[in-house]
């Protein structure tokens, strides 16, 4: 396959003077988080960044981040583990509770609907009323970032234990001021845990700063997921297996996929040699290390 124009090689990296720029004024903070923010508007646009991937691993990140600022162990293996097998009844386990809510709120174009099946434990009315609240100007005219900064303080304010919660209804607040369709986990990326204190003019300078630093990290992860799915492309016709191409797209959609998520192929045992033939290919790559209970993901 040809990409052309849209080849994953010419995938632009972040200008360096929006990210070496030392910032010394709120004029110029902002101007310098509004530059990535248009940046990152160009990569999400083009054909060969495969988006619900990138989405995927963006939230993987971000919840990663999120046992950090609560200080709990688990990173990003752990967190694959927490949800990989998990079976009808099964519990995730907090960390992997986190998880699954970053997971279900990037799923869906956002909503109230969508942020409810996220962070089941609060009320659509209380959402709505949160996403209403942080929007000063009314319906969608207050500027993105501080709009998101203003949810984060007032959901932090509320939930101090629950900064996941926080975070994702900050990043919902975002996507929805910059008329995105679906939530791009990304402030989650960028702040500390210090930081989820401030409040005011200074978190919003905080906010713009960890967009600069959390859009730089989008963007190489793009370009990075990017190549490994155009890998993945120009090796799908040496496969010949049954419904190889329904788990080729599974792989191009889920950051880490298990051998029984492969039904297309039919068998469990068609599945784990599929999973090989990709490895050995250079196609995907195996996550856990393990010989047995083991992820696959591009």
């Amino acid at each position: 396959m040809t990409y052309a124009a849209d080849s994953f090689d010419t995938l632009p990296p972040m200008p360096s003077w929006v990210t070496s720029a030392r910032a010394e004024t709120p004029e110029d903070v902002a101007f310098l988080s509004g530059a990535a923010l248009s940046h990152l508007h160009l990569v999400l646009n083009r054909n060969d960044v495969p988006q619900t991937l990138l989405r995927q691993r963006l939230a993987l990140r971000a919840a990663e981040a999120c046992m950090i600022l609560v200080g709990r162990i688990e990173r990003a293996g752990d967190l694959r583990d927490a949800v990989g097998f998990l079976q009808p009844g099964d519990h995730p386990g907090p960390a992997g509770v986190v998880y699954q809510s970053w997971q279900r709120v990037i799923e869906r174009p956002v909503s109230v609907h969508v942020l409810h099946r996220a962070l089941p434990d609060l009320e659509p009315e209380q959402i709505a009323t949160w996403l209403d609240g942080c929007d000063p100007r009314g319906a969608g005219q207050g500027a993105p970032i501080p709009r998101a900064a203003a949810m984060l303080q007032v959901v932090f304010a509320e939930r101090p234990r629950d900064p996941a919660a926080a975070l994702i209804l900050a990043d919902a607040t975002l996507a929805q001021a910059l008329g995105w369709t679906h939530v791009l986990p990304l402030l989650a990326l960028g702040l500390k845990r210090g930081d989820l204190r401030k409040s005011g003019e200074e978190l919003w300078l905080t906010c713009h700063r960890a967009i600069v630093a959390a859009v730089s990290e989008a963007i190489r992860q793009a370009a990075d997921l990017s190549r490994r799915a155009a890998r993945l492309r120009d090796v799908a016709p040496k496969l010949r297996a049954k419904g190889a191409d329904a788990a080729v797209e599974l792989f191009l959609s889920c950051d880490a996929v298990a051998p029984m998520d492969l039904t297309s192929l039919g068998s469990k045992r068609a599945a784990r040699r599929f999973c090989d033939r990709l490895v050995e290919l250079g196609a995907v790559r195996e996550l856990t290390g393990r010989d047995t209970f083991r992820l696959y993901g591009i």
